[in-house]
């Protein structure tokens, strides 16, 4: 199952309705991104959400790349 190893987010289940009011089953997948992360020295693969990325950078436990200089 697609989960996020950081917070533990899975795929979420719901109806799409139509004009018609008609309620048949969807899937709202989570947006995962495979990180390399520095853990006590050494680097880890995570499958991490985008929610996870953006909150473990503004925590600065996640480094962003270098810009690249063109």
């Amino acid at each position: 199952m697609r989960t996020c190893d950081f917070s533990g987010k899975k795929k979420q289940f719901g109806k799409r309705v139509s004009f018609s009011q008609r309620h048949t089953n969807r899937v709202w997948n989570v947006n995962l991104q495979n990180k390399t992360v520095v853990v006590d020295g050494k680097k880890v693969k995570l499958k991490l959400s985008a929610h996870a990325i953006r909150t473990l950078k503004k925590k600065g436990l996640l480094e962003s790349p270098a810009p690249v200089a063109k």
